[in-house]
């Protein structure tokens, strides 16, 4: 299992947009198969720090729902709103 957390903030200005491009890949990843993976997205209480919880069966599978191209796009438009660096990704391993 791979278990990934990546967290991020945006300009207050882009909030609302980066909120309609996650809703965006959500729907799409509403067409695929949840049972081999799981995402979901919160927002911190400063409302603009986004966090990204996700879990894969396998790479393939990792690779499969990340290649999705309304998450491309959405990855894209986030990165292009200026992040300041504050991008973190973790790979979390599970102790059970």
């Amino acid at each position: 299992m791979i278990n990934v957390i990546v967290s991020y903030t945006v300009n207050p200005e882009f909030v609302p947009t980066n909120k309609a491009n996650i809703q965006k890949f959500l729907e799409d990843f509403k067409n695929l198969d949840q049972s081999i993976f799981e995402y979901k997205v919160y927002v911190k209480e400063d409302g603009v720090t986004f966090v990204h919880y996700s879990n894969y069966i396998n790479e393939e599978i990792q690779h499969e729902v990340l290649n999705i191209p309304s998450f491309k796009e959405f990855q894209k438009l986030r990165d292009e709103s200026g992040l300041n660096g504050s991008r973190k990704v973790e790979f979390l391993q599970s102790i059970i």
